[in-house]
């Protein structure tokens, strides 16, 4: 079931589903009874890296993994450089950057070394490890490894993503000392970063540059990062231009780009073309996604239009095939955050009754509503509910949350409650200074000794500060 749902989210049909699954089974049941003596022909290597990386572009990671290190164990020196990108790519995801780091060193021959050290520089750049992915960059710039735009796009995406958009300028100089040429995400990332180190005039002279160069052709990505830069300065009817521009470069296959588009108008405030080009997507043959239900809720959501979005949810509702609370959450937590918890309790019920399983966040949501209601006793209640669930997931109450509930004691002065709770939050590590300092105040008000509680500050590792010092000598005096 689970396999069905991984498939099913990637916006596969039933029996497509079916047909790759089953065609996985027997690949991989071949593979395990094949003997390391058996010959393959340069046909056979062929189809197990096309599969492999069929596998990769349907998120079946673990799978491809399964065949490309078998391809490794039989022969490297029958895999492709492409298989090579394609395995140590896995290594870092599954095995972790280590691993990769030490395949990348081990490969015997400079084109495969070449068709690598992209990859790895990705997953030094996913990873934020600018020291480990600048001296990577050195070594395919010293190494004569840099021959496309797409290493120096890497290094381009950390330094904005870390916050250091001047050093752009720098990965941009160099593409020139190396005669690289730029492609449009190198456009796009120039004009981003210029747009926050010198402002609105600097990103339009690289998108002037971007106009007559002949290797790229502008398209909608382009403009769409320009009316953001615009966006960011206050030049909204620049931005709202330059979003005309980039909708008559997109096509109605790509819906994604009418989504980015949807959301650009949505940080512009503008609801009727927000409306306007939700009609347009409903319009297009083909299945709307949960992940696009789930894009133009949030956007109607921070429009404020808790009415439009009530009847896109409905819509959805109305022709899923699997509940999907992610989807209910989002209206969910319109509700909560509004303090309609009438409504957010009464689509709690619906979820339930719709065959839908609230989640962990479900459960987060409607917590801090009640929270904000003044309703203890639900946050109790539904606390008590996962509490014996945390085991099994990585999901955690919010600090805000954990200390609400210990202040609620503190205040209705529930020494039993408050000494129960406190040892099931200390169980899973959750136990923090304010929640200390509240059961502090309360047995100091109750004129109750506070040694013990000190002392399990001191078991957990916590330091006390200057005010739990404070109290515990008001105590003592």
């Amino acid at each position: 079931m689970r396999l069905v749902k991984e498939l099913r989210s990637t916006g596969e049909s039933l029996t497509q589903i079916m047909v790759i699954n089953l065609r996985l089974k027997l690949r991989l049941a071949s593979l395990r009874n094949i003997s390391k003596t058996t010959w393959f022909n340069d046909r056979h290597w062929a189809d197990q890296g096309r599969m492999s990386r069929e596998l990769i572009k349907r998120r079946r990671f673990q799978h491809a993994f399964e065949i490309l290190n078998w391809m490794e164990t039989q022969d490297r020196s029958q895999m492709t450089p492409s298989d090579h990108a394609a395995y140590l790519q896995l290594i870092a995801k599954i095995k972790g950057l280590p691993e990769a780091e030490y395949y990348f060193e081990k490969l015997p021959d400079f084109i495969s070394r070449k068709a690598t050290c992209v990859p790895l520089l990705h997953a030094f750049v996913k990873e934020k490890s600018i020291d480990k992915a600048e001296a990577l960059m050195s070594k395919i710039c010293n190494s004569g490894l840099a021959v496309t735009p797409h290493s120096f796009n890497e290094m381009m995406k950390l330094y904005m993503a870390t916050s250091q958009p001047e050093k752009v300028l720098s990965v941009i100089q160099l593409m020139k000392e190396n005669q690289i040429h730029k492609n449009v995400l190198s456009y796009n990332l120039w004009m981003r970063a210029c747009g926050e180190t010198s402002g609105v005039e600097s990103a339009e002279i690289v998108y002037k540059e971007m106009k007559t160069d002949k290797n790229v052709v502008l398209g909608w990505s382009s403009f769409c990062t320009l009316a953001e830069i615009y966006a960011k300065s206050g030049l909204v009817e620049q931005a709202t231009v330059a979003l005309r521009y980039a909708e008559d470069k997109m096509s109605l296959s790509s819906p994604l780009a009418y989504f980015f588009l949807i959301t650009m108008y949505t940080s512009l405030d503008n609801k009727d073309e927000v409306l306007r080009l939700w009609m347009v997507v409903k319009g297009v043959k083909g299945r709307i996604t949960c992940a696009n239900y789930m894009s133009i809720l949030v956007c109607f959501v921070k429009l404020g239009d808790i009415k439009e979005a009530e009847k896109i949810f409905l819509e959805w509702e109305s022709q899923c095939k699997s509940y999907d609370v992610r989807v209910s959450n989002i209206l969910l937590g319109a509700y909560a955050r509004k303090g309609l918890m009438g409504k957010a309790e009464s689509l709690h019920l619906r979820t339930l009754e719709m065959g839908g399983s609230p989640n962990f966040k479900s459960w987060e949501i409607l917590m801090e509503g009640w929270i904000r209601c003044q309703r203890m006793d639900k946050v109790i209640h539904a606390m008590n509910r996962c509490f014996p669930n945390l085991k099994q997931c990585r999901w955690r109450p919010s600090p805000d949350i954990l200390i609400a509930v210990a202040e609620y004691f503190e205040k209705t002065e529930n020494f039993e409650d408050a000494a129960k709770y406190l040892q099931t939050i200390r169980s899973y590590g959750l136990a923090s200074i304010p929640i200390y300092k509240s059961l502090l105040k309360m047995h100091l008000n109750a004129n109750k000794p506070t040694k013990d509680i000190l002392q399990l500050m001191l078991n957990d590792g916590i330091e006390m500060d200057d005010e739990i010092i404070a109290h515990s000598q008001t105590f003592d005096a």
